[in-house]
Formats: C-alpha cells, sequence, structure tokens
C-alpha cells in the first residue's frame, strides 16, 4: 500500500494533484482545503490512503495525519465513501470533525451536499467513542454535567422514528438504571440509550 508521496507538484487542480515522484507521475484526489495549500512546482510530502478495488487503485490526498487518520474512520460509517469523506473534511478539520462528534451536533456534516439528516446521524452514532486525536490539554472538550445531553438525545430519538413519550420513557429509565449517567456525553449517551431500546424491542 502507498501511504505516502514525496516529490514536486507537477499538476494541481482543486480536486487533484499529480506528484511527480523521480519520474513517475501520481494522481491523488484532494479537497480544496488541501489543494489551496499546494503549489504548482512544490516540493512535498502528502500522506495517502489508497483504495483498491476491482477496477482502480486510488490514492486520497492529506497534509496532516489526523485528517488521513479521520477519513479512514469516516470510511467505517455506513453509506459514506470516500469522495464524501473526503468532502467533509475539506469543510471540516480533523479536530472540528472529532468535536462535532463527540457533541452529537450532526447539524455540522450536513454542511455537506450528499448528507441528509440521517446520513449525518449514522457518522455521529458510528464514530461515537473512536475518534481521539491528539489534542493540547487545553484543547480538551469540557465534560458536560447534569442532564444536559437530555434534550438533545431526545430530538435525536424523534428524528430517527421513536415517539417523544416512547424516547422520554426510554431516557428516564436509562438515567435511573446508569451509574453516571448525568455525566456522559451527548454522543455516548445517545448510543447506550439506542442500545437499551434495542434490547427492549426485542
Amino acid at each position: 500500500m502507498i501511504s505516502s508521496l514525496t516529490g514536486t507538484i507537477s499538476q494541481l487542480g482543486l480536486e487533484q494533484a499529480v506528484v511527480d515522484v523521480h519520474g513517475f507521475g501520481m494522481l491523488v484526489h484532494l479537497n480544496a482545503r488541501t489543494s489551496s495549500q499546494l503549489r504548482h512546482g512544490q516540493e512535498v510530502t502528502i500522506l495517502t490512503s489508497m483504495i483498491v478495488r476491482e477496477d482502480s487503485m486510488t490514492l486520497y490526498g492529506f497534509l496532516e495525519p489526523a485528517d488521513r487518520e479521520v477519513f479512514e474512520m469516516m470510511l467505517s460509517v455506513s453509506g459514506i465513501g470516500p469522495r464524501i469523506a473526503l468532502a467533509v473534511l475539506g469543510v471540516h478539520t480533523a479536530a472540528e470533525v472529532e468535536r462535532a462528534v463527540a457533541t452529537g451536533d450532526d447539524k455540522a456534516f450536513t454542511k455537506e451536499p450528499g448528507i441528509g439528516p440521517k446520513g449525518a446521524r449514522r457518522i455521529v452514532l458510528e464514530l461515537a467513542g473512536k475518534l481521539i486525536l491528539a489534542q493540547d490539554e487545553s484543547d480538551q472538550l469540557p465534560l458536560e454535567t447534569g442532564v444536559s445531553w437530555r434534550p438533545q438525545v431526545q430530538d435525536a430519538l424523534t428524528s430517527l422514528g421513536w415517539k417523544e413519550a416512547d424516547a422520554s420513557k426510554a431516557i428516564e429509565a436509562f438515567i435511573e438504571q446508569t451509574p453516571g449517567a448525568e455525566s456522559m456525553g451527548v454522543a455516548e449517551a445517545l448510543r447506550l440509550v439506542l442500545a437499551s431500546l434495542g434490547k427492549a424491542g426485542r
């Protein structure tokens, strides 16, 4: 697998670049945010993620390790392909994606064409607890206190199809039965409440 390219930018567009590596022109797909940081003729090292399919081998490029990590994690979300994952990182930095997932802010992902409310909710649910990028201590997200997550979790449950009364009842039961529930983040609480609803429905 090709994990990085070091060479000269011989061609540059908004969504791709050709990196000349000792006479070999390697095509790399980029997002606009990454492309804007590059210049024609520039000597550069681009971190890559290689997607291999039956009829193609495609390289997606990044300048920061965290961006590549988030890109590859997003590919694990059902319905999210490499082009959408790359585009998300053109709108948000890796830290902003992590923050949106940690706080249950699914609306942040609907800014990208191709991601609707349900797709955005899947990103938050399926990446909850998985994105732990290196941060300075000063940049750590504060823990939520009280049951501050309740309105967001209830809104998420109703948007996923549960009746408001059933969602409220499930949240109440979860808080009563789960030690430390009040101090959980939105994403974690939502994931566990959904799991309890799944068990109740069996």
